[in-house]
């Protein structure tokens, strides 16, 4: 398979990952606070990552800029989870599938990395398209008036955004080791939701074992899995190209809410599922043409396209990711 048929196909899994989450994120917080749920999610998921960083085969010492800035992105990521939890615990899944979505406009207007330009109108049409869509899908299920948690998930998607184009600026023309910089982020999170979460850690033990299978269900795939596929999926693309397959990540709750949940397709979530689909990959074509004639202004003497850096593939395991343009999006999960 094409390398860039691979990354593609690994956003969208994460995406199908994420998608799957909201049932387990919100039947978890109406057992436990969220903040617990939040610590307990990081918890595992700093074990999990510590375990990978000791098992791999090839290794190599951490460096400084790995920890700060996987100690930046620690809090980021936090402050998101921290909205997207309570938001979605406070609001319908309608509402907050709807308003994350704004991520998909938001990530290209944030994302300079490399002094890029701007994004052509075209792709901002297609995202738009991608919005209305979600509309359509969570039309079934009707939309009520705003609440408190509505607007939580307004912030998640502002931050969430944010987090996404600091994380290029950040990584840019850096050798960065996912793993680590994945580690380092699991890490904060734990040493900052450990305060708020120490007074109910005796209802954390009592827990059943569907709520445990929901937290490690939550650490290890919508967590350690999606923040290390994106990582290396995301060092050969773009972070707009990015959003915009992850931002399928509504197809796949509805999907979900169907099978598992007993939710019913309607006509108008079955039209929004065409024009997410339609929506996405065309601003995938949009994309990648206003990234190739990026890459052709910078021909070589004898006019051959010079190949992206970061082309060669280096999987989220390796030793060290070598992609001067290597950026994460791990602001969700």
């Amino acid at each position: 398979m094409p390398v860039a048929r691979r990354t593609d196909a690994v956003l969208l899994l994460v995406a199908l990952v994420w998608g799957s989450s909201y049932l387990a994120a919100k039947t978890a917080t109406v057992v436990l606070p969220v903040l617990l749920v939040l610590f307990a999610r990081y918890a595992i998921s700093a074990l999990a990552c510590g375990a990978l960083v000791a098992v791999r085969r090839r290794t190599r010492p951490w460096t400084g800029a790995e920890i700060r800035i996987g100690s930046l992105l620690g809090v980021t990521q936090a402050a998101v989870l921290v909205l997207e939890t309570y938001g979605v615990a406070h609001t319908s899944a309608a509402n907050a599938g709807l308003i994350i979505s704004l991520t998909i406009v938001l990530t290209p207007l944030m994302d300079r990395t490399g002094g890029r330009r701007g994004m052509p109108v075209t792709f901002f049409l297609a995202a738009g398209l991608c919005v209305l869509a979600v509309g359509l899908l969570i039309s079934g299920t009707g939309l009520h008036a705003p609440r408190p948690g509505d607007g939580l998930m307004l912030a998640a998607a502002v931050v969430r955004a944010g987090h996404v184009a600091l994380v290029g600026r950040l990584t840019a023309g850096r050798t960065v080791d996912p793993l680590h910089l994945t580690t380092a982020q699991t890490v904060v999170g734990s040493v900052l939701f450990l305060p708020p979460a120490i007074a109910h850690l005796p209802d954390l033990a009592r827990s059943g074992a569907t709520t445990w299978t929901q937290l490690i269900y939550l650490a290890l795939f919508c967590s350690v899995f999606a923040f290390l596929a994106q990582t290396w999926a995301v060092q050969r693309t773009s972070a707009s190209r990015a959003s915009l397959l992850l931002g399928t990540e509504p197809i796949w709750a509805v999907a979900v809410g169907i099978t598992l949940g007993g939710e019913r397709l309607t006509l108008w979530a079955f039209l929004g599922a065409i024009l997410m689909i339609t929506g996405t990959y065309w601003g995938q074509s949009v994309e990648r043409g206003h990234r190739t004639a990026g890459q052709t202004a910078k021909e070589d003497p004898a006019g051959r396209a010079m190949a992206p850096a970061g082309s060669e593939p280096t999987g989220p395991f390796a030793s060290g990711s070598s992609s001067p343009h290597g950026r994460d999006l791990s602001a969700r999960g």
